[in-house]
């Protein structure tokens, strides 16, 4: 691992990666297109945190073709791909750039990678995939029932990994990421969200009746799961959960207690596109990558809102998404 070239790099996850990537003395080359999917002043901040690393940076697209000149030039070891479109309700408005940058994003990187002979590709996926699906989720379901086109193109992005590594031998690991959440988190997420309205004294909206539940997963765990999936080869399909689901109504709480505030909430609707549980069976996360979350819901809502409270004037002139 040491070339590694990461897309999404100014992306929640990816900014993670890249910093732990640096601290291992990596040479990371990362990409991101800084799309305006969410406030780009947040994005903007963690690139301005991996610069500070030294990290190396072009502004480029995974879908364009001349990103295998970019990817030629520095000759990675590995990819990294966590550029994505993410968000269930966004992708049924626009489910064209989810495929558009998750399907044929993906197709691109492993184009590049046979060409390149590039033996080893990571692939950001999603819970999502679960739906309607008993838990805990395992990997051995055979999620065949999207309920939204993000889920269907992260479906789509996965079987054709499968492909690339039958027909080429690109070892691939495809990392299932289950509700991350952290400091720096995506401001269309509940849990940032959720912050910044209880602290701003606005209204929060809970489509459905908060009792749905996640698997919220800190983003430090993930960044360290998705690194050690590096390091195995063949092809894999591995979840990264906290393997413990928290209600809605209970995350909410703990951040009414560590901002000292009350939360003004209104109900909604539950969306149709919405899973009503997640939970992570994560037995093969332990086994293959000898992974297993670290800090749990209370600790990571607390360092969460920590963030939140010392970077306060810059947050809050974030737009959140609708």
């Amino acid at each position: 691992m040491e070339r590694v070239f990461l897309t999404g790099c100014c992306g929640f996850i990816g900014w993670k990666v890249g910093e732990l990537l640096l601290k291992m003395g990596c040479d990371v080359l990362g990409v991101d297109d800084l799309n305006d999917y969410y406030d780009v002043r947040l994005k903007n901040w963690r690139l301005e945190q991996l610069s500070k690393r030294n990290i190396k940076f072009e502004k480029a697209d995974i879908v364009n073709p001349e990103i295998k000149k970019i990817i030629k030039k520095f000759l990675p070891n590995i990819i990294i791909n966590l550029a994505a479109r993410a968000g269930v309700r966004a992708s049924i408005m626009d489910p064209f750039i989810y495929f558009k940058t998750n399907t044929f994003g993906t197709l691109n990187l492993l184009e590049v990678c046979k060409d390149l002979k590039i033996k080893k590709f990571i692939l950001a996926s999603t819970s999502s995939l679960y739906a309607g699906e008993k838990i805990p989720f395992s990997e051995k379901l055979p999620v065949n029932n999207p309920i939204s086109p993000y889920a269907a193109s992260k479906k789509a992005a996965e079987v054709t990994c499968y492909t690339y590594y039958y027909l080429y031998g690109i070892n691939t690991t495809i990392l299932r990421y289950f509700t991350v959440y952290g400091p720096a988190g995506r401001p269309d997420m509940s849990v940032f969200k959720f912050i910044k309205q209880i602290d701003e004294g606005k209204e929060i909206t809970i489509y459905g009746d908060g009792n749905q539940s996640r698997d919220f997963t800190y983003i430090d765990d993930i960044a360290k799961g998705t690194i050690r999936g590096a390091k195995i080869d063949g092809f894999h399909i591995i979840n990264l959960g906290n393997n413990k689901p928290y209600k809605l109504k209970e995350m909410i709480c703990l951040i009414e207690k560590n901002l000292g505030k009350k939360g003004k909430i209104k109900y909604s609707s539950f969306d149709k596109a919405d899973i009503k549980q997640t939970w992570a069976d994560i037995r093969k996360a332990k086994k293959l990558l000898k992974w297993e979350p670290k800090i749990d819901l209370p600790e990571g809502i607390k360092n969460t809102i920590d963030w939140y409270k010392k970077n306060k004037c810059f947050l809050k002139d974030i737009k959140l998404n609708p």
